[in-house]
């Protein structure tokens, strides 16, 4: 008898010594690389919105379970809690790999080289270690102490079951909600954007003219008459020569836009508006009026979405502009929102969504998005996910030239945008949370965003040309296209950045 409760003893030792070895191998290897641990659990599909205390709340929990297991009168509480632990451990790789949008590389220290799989079989049998530890000490006790009866014993395996299993799942659903919705700038890469080809174009004064029926077209803005199209593979390359019935106005920043079968040479500042068709390449003046505008894009053959300034206080407003037979500018003064000057402070990028039929324009200087309906009614106001929610700028005015200017270099949170479908891709300028500095200077950030849904959805990168960084891009049908410097990329997104908008079944916007 007494050398059974000596086998036992020694396997309860035993399993209190391989636990003490786990948890103080494991909490060391995460404070020693702390910095790649919370990016680790940055990039969590459970624990992103709370990365920053879970990371220092497990290796502290690790090592007083490991100083517990040490003293026998502790033993049996830190038992119970290295089996809620554990379970914890275990449910968080069962939610990964059946219910999370991705799956993210392994953990690191002890576990390095395991796959989740691997990693799952080798928290089931430090579970079962535990238990059987748990059932060793309970069997030991004298049964005047209610531990020791089974039923209480099965109440409170079945307690730290709950606990473990609702814990996990409710961080997951919280973390998810706050990610999507309400995200603290912590970024997530559930794919990646793999580049296809390169073109070198010689110069760096390309632009994006438009795309349809399988060819890209570019304007270039040192020659503003010259057009560039290329096939989706970038493989063919053709260029063509506008020729506008007249050349006497006082052009400033003429622009192609191609709507096939039709092209537009446009300049705002004149503001005259050339159209042609693209078999001949003719072009005729359709418009020349009075209204000026800087930015604009195509919503349909006759209409341009554009930003205007104000008359009066000479403040931007989005508006569009009908160039049929009976023009007409409409604008809404209400959809840009002043917070310095009503210039600067709204500066940024307008998009249309021939898809969901939405204007939307980006702000450069802070984070925040319009999505308007073609005939300008405000539908939602959405925020990227980094935290500069007030444009900083200073601006002052140079009296001798009547002039207003920038005074220092403004903080740009947006760079460049695109928008494909229902999605909304931003280049951002601001690095997130848990995120290698490093990166930054390999790369540029996309992050996307459902416009249906007004949520985070993840993000990739698009890695620099030598010291060139991304400047300009679209997306189309699963296709990146953009421009590095002198380059001309391709990049090819991945099925889960792919899903993000072939399966969806309709393009309706959530108020």
């Amino acid at each position: 008898m007494e050398r059974k409760e000596t086998i036992k003893s020694r396997i309860v030792e035993i399993i209190c010594l391989l636990f003490v070895l786990l948890f103080v191998y494991a909490a060391v290897s995460k404070l020693l690389d702390f910095e790649n641990f919370q990016v680790q659990l940055g990039q969590s599909p459970l624990l992103s919105a709370f990365a920053s205390w879970v990371s220092w709340l497990v290796p502290i929990v690790e090592l007083i379970l490991a100083l517990l297991l040490l003293f026998p009168r502790w033993r049996m509480i830190a038992l119970f809690a290295a089996f809620s632990l554990m379970l914890m451990f275990t449910v968080y790789i069962l939610i990964i790999l059946n219910y999370s949008s991705f799956i993210p590389c392994s953990c690191g220290g002890i576990l390095e080289k395991l796959g989740w799989k691997e990693h799952l079989i080798f928290n089931i049998v430090f579970i079962i270690l535990a238990a059987v530890g748990i059932l060793i000490l309970a069997g030991g006790v004298s049964w005047t102490h209610r531990i020791s009866k089974p039923a209480v014993l099965a109440s409170i395996f079945s307690l730290t079951t709950f606990f473990s299993v609702g814990t996990v799942a409710v961080l997951f659903l919280l973390s998810e909600d706050i990610i999507h919705h309400r995200n603290n700038f912590v970024r997530r890469f559930p794919g990646n954007a793999t580049q296809v080809k390169e073109i070198d174009l010689r110069f760096s004064s390309y632009y994006f003219a438009g795309e349809a029926n399988g060819k890209i077209y570019l304007g270039n803005y040192t020659a503003p008459l010259w057009v560039t199209r290329w096939d989706t593979l970038l493989q063919k390359r053709d260029k063509f020569k506008i020729h506008p019935c007249r050349t006497d106005f006082p052009f400033q920043s003429v622009q192609v836009r191609v709507l096939p079968p039709n092209f537009y040479l446009i300049d705002g500042s004149v503001p005259v508006i050339f159209k042609g068709k693209i078999k001949d390449w003719r072009g005729d003046v359709k418009w020349n009026g009075t209204t000026t505008f800087s930015h604009y894009q195509l919503m349909d053959s006759l209409t341009l979405a554009i930003r205007s300034n104000d008359n009066i206080k000479g403040e931007s407003q989005l508006g569009s502009l009908y160039f049929g037979n009976k023009s007409k500018a409409r604008f809404n003064v209400h959809l840009l929102q002043k917070q310095i000057d009503g210039i600067f402070d709204v500066d940024g990028m307008l998009h249309y969504d021939s898809a969901l039929q939405k204007l939307v324009y980006v702000y450069l200087y802070r984070n925040q998005f319009i999505v308007a309906d073609k005939t300008l009614n405000l539908n939602h106001r959405g925020k990227t996910i980094d935290t500069i929610n007030k444009a900083q700028i200073k601006v002052v005015n140079v009296k001798s030239r009547h002039e207003r200017k920038l005074a220092a270099p403004p903080l740009i949170v947006n760079k460049t945008s695109a928008v494909c479908k229902n999605l909304l891709f931003v280049n951002s300028e601001l690095l997130g949370k848990y995120e290698p500095a490093e990166m930054w200077k390999e790369a540029s950030i996309i992050d996307i965003y459902d416009l249906t849904t007004n949520s985070y959805q993840g993000s990739f990168y698009i890695y620099n040309i030598g010291k060139e960084k991304l400047r300009h891009f679209i997306v189309r049908e699963g296709n990146f296209y953009g421009f590095i410097g002198q380059y001309l990329v391709h990049y090819k997104l991945n099925k889960r950045l792919n899903n993000l908008y072939q399966n969806k079944r309709q393009y309706k916007i959530r108020h």
